[in-house]
Formats: structure tokens, sequence, C-alpha cells
């Protein structure tokens, strides 16, 4: 059985390294990159299974990210999961607008991020 494949994308290096950590255990095969245009690149050549998004990146947010992984037709159902600190109900309708499959706020709890990643990809199957 193939490992699934994580695309981690976040510039904060130590937040990329706990969340690759997780992964990594827990049998997926993880990428990282640390900004939206190369996290796009990416995409595009490692076709993940599931995209773990920062929202505050420099240049290119993981808003503008998202939403041009939406018009990708080969990214179009991938699962993206939006990371961020920002937590007022229109920052989360923004995510999930943009066309995220979930949205978890920062800071977070490994093993729960990982439960829905998890969680998330069994019911894509």
């Amino acid at each position: 059985m193939t490992r699934p494949i994580a695309l981690v994308i976040d510039d904060e290096p130590d937040i990329r390294d706990v969340i690759a950590f997780v992964l990594d255990q827990s049998g997926f095969e993880v990428h990282e990159e640390s900004d939206g245009q190369a996290g796009l690149a990416a995409a595009s050549a490692v076709h993940p299974d599931v995209i773990l998004l920062d929202w505050m990146m420099p240049q290119m947010s993981g808003i503008e990210v998202c939403k041009a992984l939406r018009q990708d037709i080969d990214q179009r159902s991938t699962i993206v999961i939006l990371l961020s600190a920002r937590a007022q109900e229109k920052d989360i309708e923004l995510g999930y607008a943009a066309g995220a499959t979930d949205y978890i706020m920062k800071p977070f709890r490994p093993k729960e991020l990982v439960s829905r990643v998890q969680a998330l990809l069994a019911q894509a199957e």
C-alpha cells in the first residue's frame, strides 16, 4: 500500500517541522514548502492527497493559494486544510469560501491535526 502524500505549506519553519514530523510518524509521505508560489508548483508536481496550508504568508496568502488550487482541474478535489491563528467567524467563513475543506485554528494539537487529516482522507475514499 502506498503512503498518502501530504504537502505542508507554511512560512514558519518550526510549525512546518512539527506538522511534517507528526504526519511522517503517521505514515504519510511529506513534502514541505515555505511560500504559496512554491506550494502551488509542488502541488502540481507531487499531486498530494492533502495540503496543509497556512493562511498568513508573505507574497501569496493561503486564501490566494486555495483559490488557485480550486481553479486547477487537477487540484480541484484535493483536500485542503487551512491553518490559521485567525479565529473570527468571518475569517473561518472566508476560508471555506476560498475552497478549504477544513479549517484548523492555531495553536493546534498535533494528534488532533493528524486525526482530522485521516478522517478527511477516509471520507474521500
